[in-house]
């Protein structure tokens, strides 16, 4: 979280008579409360919500706000309205409002500033009130991004990175759940199973080559040990980060945190956030970017540099993320998120020809 903001998460421990069950909820009794541990001298007496976002595993409001020490605006965020989703997702509900409570202060990337964290002991249901980010809109995952845009979220990834840069205290943290080979054997297998349902959607518009090369990626998928570790966001993509008129970029949405290489966030982003081309002239420019943001953020150059080598193999998150999240999307299928799921699949699998990570593959799945 940036120096300058001043929310500080001051969250209940897990109670019930905390957290918002829908919007309904968030009344002003309950956000005066809510409010005041870090907020002193909050007092709203008028409140009104509007949904914004689509958000696929929660529901996000606009709180514009009437009273006595309290902002204009803030955002809530709260769990899926359909019970069946807000069960299948109810980890990544733990791993957030965790995230926000321990580290969401410790990270020198921006974060939206957190004022009230708060989950039920079951998991199914969750509150969050962030600061409002506007005029900041968030990216476009069909849209792709400038230049200029990936840079300033590379920079940004970097310093979420540094912050926790081999932190070895963060491997005994249970819900961070450390990224290890047999996550990603298991992993693998699941998107094994994804794939033809996957490929039955879209596989003519991919065409053969970008099948082929989805599913040589699922069969490599186990992935070794990696020598220097981070928090990893795990879904750092346009969808999930906001941008600002001044440049600045935000990192939305941690319900996919772990502890585990850090180019897996760094590859993730640059493979499906720019057109092929466009990564192609400027992709080292990029890695060159980020491995200078994280010497300002405090790590030692060489480290820096040599955690770069990992960057190839780490391309295959791309394909994972991509499968997974359209095969078990919990909200309705459109042409909206087809377009975002294509426009990831023919990126990252271009990405992993050109760099030839699954060449010793071919005569195994060829």
């Amino acid at each position: 979280m940036v120096a300058d903001q001043q929310g500080l998460v001051r969250a209940e421990q897990g109670t019930g008579d905390a957290v918002a069950s829908g919007v309904d909820d968030l009344t002003a009794t309950y956000l005066t409360a809510a409010l005041r541990p870090s907020m002193p001298g909050a007092d709203v007496t008028g409140v009104r919500a509007e949904r914004i976002g689509t958000g696929q595993i929660g529901a996000s409001y606009r709180l514009h706000l009437v009273g006595h020490g309290v902002p204009a605006t803030l955002v809530a965020k709260l769990a899926a309205d359909d019970p069946a989703s807000r069960e299948r997702v109810k980890d990544g509900y733990r791993k957030e409002v965790r995230f926000y409570r321990e580290l969401g202060e410790r990270v020198a990337g921006h974060v939206p500033g957190c004022w009230h964290a708060a989950i039920a002991d079951d998991a199914s249901t969750f509150t969050l009130l962030f600061d409002d980010l506007a005029p900041a809109v968030p990216g476009v995952q069909a849209n792709g991004c400038t230049v200029a845009e990936a840079a300033a979220a590379v920079r940004n990834l970097a310093g979420i990175h540094a912050a926790t840069w081999c932190d070895h205290a963060l491997l005994a943290s249970r819900w961070l759940q450390a990224w290890e080979p047999d996550t990603g054997r298991f992993l693998g297998d699941v998107l094994v199973g994804a794939i033809d349902e996957f490929v039955a959607r879209y596989g003519d518009a991919l065409g053969p080559d970008d099948v082929d090369t989805i599913r040589r990626a699922a069969g490599a998928w186990a992935a070794a040990p990696v020598s220097r570790f981070t928090v990893v966001h795990g879904d750092y993509r346009l969808d999930n980060l906001m941008f600002s008129p001044d440049g600045t970029v935000t990192a939305l949405d941690w319900q996919t945190a772990t502890v585990g290489s850090p180019m897996r966030d760094l590859a993730y982003f640059l493979e499906t956030s720019l057109d092929v081309e466009l990564r192609r002239r400027h992709e080292q420019d990029l890695l060159g970017t980020y491995a200078d943001a994280l010497v300002e953020g405090g790590v030692d150059r060489s480290e820096a540099e040599e955690s770069l080598q990992q960057y190839p193999d780490d391309l295959r998150q791309g394909p994972l993320i991509t499968v997974l999240g359209a095969v078990y999307a919990t909200a309705a299928r459109s042409d909206a998120a087809d377009g975002m799921f294509l426009a990831m699949a023919r990126r990252s699998c271009a990405a992993l020809r050109d760099h030839g990570v699954l060449d010793g593959e071919a005569a195994k799945h060829g």
